[in-house]
């Protein structure tokens, strides 16, 4: 299906053919039009398949008739990446229709904030903290909203954001367009889905499983190795575009300097980092001045880079879906990609899940000229004080006597 046949004004086509757009991706096809009839959405769709289109054009063609200079549409969402997605979007899909769209997060002052919203946007893409602070400072006014959208709804409900998501939804006219957006459906967020939408029309495009454009690869290796076999996989591999992904902070960094050190271009993505950190680590990535990018689960949504070419989980992820979130980095827009793991025996009960999910065994892959016998340097102290070793039971106090317990050292 092409865009044209969707009734769009004609005014957005320059923005879609400026984007690149031709034939419209499955969750498009099922959204755009129910959006443009005024429904309310549910919708449940695999990354990287088009989504952020999905609500954004709909969202174009209500407001380019119709009053200008007040927000109209708010889109909230997770976190500071995504929002930067969604209005790179909004921007480059409004080209000539003068509809204007900012951004409101916190980790960064206010005033520029504060400036567009005087100067006057019709759409707000805001994460849920900053924006309930500028409306309390009637920075930021509501009351002129017709359509909501709540982006990654289950992301939002993982980073306790759902009781500021509510007194958004209470700030907003009841009479309004409401779209929601989850991979998956905790309890949590199915009640707000019940309590915020109006006989929405549900789109399910089958988060649970792995876009077919990625290419999988197991990867065993005893954790005290996986730093010399990443080394060893980047050094065989085609490194323009490598997205790394580990469990902690402490161990991003500590794996992006190993890169660096062994003459790799790379830069780390984690909470952690300021605002302008993590805006230049990503504008690095993304232009290709860093090739590689080592990063926690902060990147697993919300980062739209269609070169990526692989992405490595250093550390395997605790939940199916986290992985399939993060692999979905690569294989998109339909180019294909390669998704390696790094295995441990301590992953195999989620190894069996994927391979549940993806209906066949997913490849293991040894690599004949990486030395895998080296032993495990023995644990020192810290470490065990750090929980490598559970620590040993205090000793029993020596008694004197019937009764009396040894006197206490001064």
């Amino acid at each position: 299906m092409n865009f044209e046949q969707f009734n769009l004004d004609s005014r957005l086509m320059h923005g879609i053919k400026n984007a690149g757009y031709e034939a419209a991706t499955p969750i498009q096809e099922a959204a755009i039009p129910a959006a443009m009839r005024g429904r309310d959405v549910i919708g449940t769709a695999q990354t990287g398949t088009g989504k952020t289109a999905a609500f954004i054009l709909p969202i174009l063609n209500k407001l380019i008739n119709g009053p200008r200079g007040m927000p109209r549409a708010l889109i909230v969402t997770p976190t500071r990446e995504l929002a930067e997605q969604i209005h790179q979007v909004a921007k480059m899909l409004s080209v000539g229709t003068k509809i204007r769209s900012t951004t409101i997060y916190g980790g960064v002052t206010a005033s520029r904030q504060i400036k567009a919203l005087k100067d006057g946007v019709e759409i707000l893409v805001a994460c849920p903290g900053r924006l309930l602070d500028l409306v309390n400072q009637r920075h930021a006014k509501l009351d002129r909203i017709e359509v909501l959208v709540l982006d990654e709804a289950d992301r939002m409900f993982d980073m306790g954001f759902l009781p500021d998501v509510r007194r958004i939804i209470k700030a907003v006219p009841a009479k309004r367009q409401t779209m929601l957006f989850s991979a998956t459906f905790p309890a949590e967020v199915e009640q707000l889905a019940a309590q915020s939408l109006v006989e929405p029309q549900k789109i399910a495009m089958g988060i649970s499983k792995p876009a077919h454009t990625v290419t999988h690869a197991l990867y065993p290796v005893p954790q005290h190795l996986k730093s010399g076999l990443l080394l060893k996989i980047l050094k065989q591999t085609d490194t323009n575009s490598v997205l790394i992904f580990t469990r902690t902070k402490h161990r991003a960094d500590k794996i992006a300097r190993q890169i660096a050190h062994a003459g790799h271009k790379v830069t780390s993505l984690h909470s952690n980092r300021s605002q302008g950190q993590r805006q230049n680590a990503l504008n690095g990535f993304k232009s290709g001045h860093f090739h590689i990018m080592v990063a926690t689960d902060i990147a697993a949504r919300g980062l739209d880079i269609e070169s990526i070419s692989h992405v490595i989980n250093f550390d395997m992820p605790d939940t199916a879906d986290a992985y399939i979130h993060r692999i979905g980095r690569t294989g998109r827009a339909q180019r294909t990609g390669d998704a390696f793991t790094l295995v441990t025996p301590d992953d195999d009960d989620m190894i069996r899940k994927l391979e549940r999910i993806m209906k066949e065994p997913i490849k293991k892959i040894t690599l004949e000229d990486f030395d895998y016998s080296p032993p495990a340097p023995p644990r020192s102290a810290h470490d065990r004080g750090r929980g490598a070793r559970p620590p040993r039971p205090a000793p029993t106090p020596k008694r004197f006597g019937k009764n009396r317990l040894a006197p206490r050292r001064k």
